[in-house]
């Protein structure tokens, strides 16, 4: 009994060690820029993981968890023509198969496979996979119901199933009354920039993460960034209507009257007018590029 205790107690601390001496690589060593597949998992199989980590899962869980946002940190920065995120599912597959309740990686998992290229894999059918998987281990969890009806809706445009799946996050205890009327808003007006403003920012305000808020309010500025887009264009139209021409500057429009300074988008980049074809854009410089709309410009009617 003594021997079985004594093992036990070096295994933990030899786990620990190595868990330990693993953060410091990572610290002390810049990660390499992923190219092709990105090299070998040491694992692939949930259930070999299971077995190997001898009980220890939820601490095997972090370590996968942290290789797993390595893996999309390092390949989003690469410049590699050839850059894969193909390591990332398998990644988060082995984290939530070894802590099924690891709510982190099912959502920002998902926020992950979800980015098109160059930021991501561009795989929101296995987000939506991870986040299903997520909600048969936690059913009582309604936030992954909401999270798989935000990828139906945002990066699939498919507004019937974010519908649907809004209403069955509704219908799950504890879920907050703001989701019925987003679902019946979503299956009537899905895709128009109202809609979208709506359910940002519900996310906005409601977010558990404040990455999560980050990236809400960014997309917030990009509406706000098109709704002057829109307005800046019907100025640069009656401009035409009274003088015969699309004006080619904003100091047309300024010297004009019809805009009191050169506009400027949220983040404070002067916005692009390319007065031959009638068109405005963001700087290209602008960190709200590329907007959620294709297509990226607006042209005059």
């Amino acid at each position: 009994m003594r021997r079985r205790a004594l093992m036990i107690v070096a295994m933990t601390g030899l786990l620990a060690a190595v868990v330990r001496l693993q953060m410091a690589r990572d610290a002390m060593t810049p990660l390499p820029q992923p190219v092709g597949t990105g090299g070998m998992m040491y694992l692939r199989s949930p259930e070999a993981a299971g077995r190997i980590v001898l009980g220890y899962d939820a601490l095997a869980a972090d370590l996968y968890w942290i290789r797993a946002i390595q893996h999309y940190g390092g390949t989003r920065l690469s410049t590699s023509a050839d850059k894969s995120f193909d390591q990332l599912y398998p990644l988060l597959d082995l984290t939530t198969s070894l802590d099924p309740r690891f709510d982190s990686a099912y959502r920002f998992g998902a926020i992950f496979l979800s980015e098109p290229p160059p930021n991501g894999p561009g795989r929101p059918d296995l987000a939506i996979a991870l986040l299903r998987k997520g909600l048969e281990a936690q059913p009582e969890r309604w936030q992954f119901a909401h999270d798989i009806a935000f990828v139906h809706y945002w990066w699939r445009n498919d507004y019937k199933q974010a519908a649907e799946w809004f209403s069955r996050a509704a219908e799950i205890p504890g879920a907050p009354e703001w989701l019925r009327p987003v679902a019946a808003v979503t299956l009537a007006q899905g895709g128009n920039r109202a809609s979208s403003r709506r359910l940002w920012q519900e996310i906005h305000d409601q977010a558990e993460h404040e990455w999560l808020r980050v990236q809400a309010a960014h997309r917030l500025r990009q509406f706000d960034a098109m709704d002057q887009m829109d307005l800046l264009l019907q100025a640069a139209s009656d401009y035409e209507r009274r003088v015969g021409t699309l004006p080619r500057t904003w100091e047309d429009l300024v010297r004009a009257g019809s805009l009191p300074a050169i506009p400027i988008d949220p983040m404070g980049y002067p916005y692009v007018i390319d007065g031959p074809r009638g068109i405005v854009t963001l700087a290209p410089e602008s960190p709200l590029n590329p907007l959620p709309v294709e297509p990226l410009r607006i042209e005059l009617q």
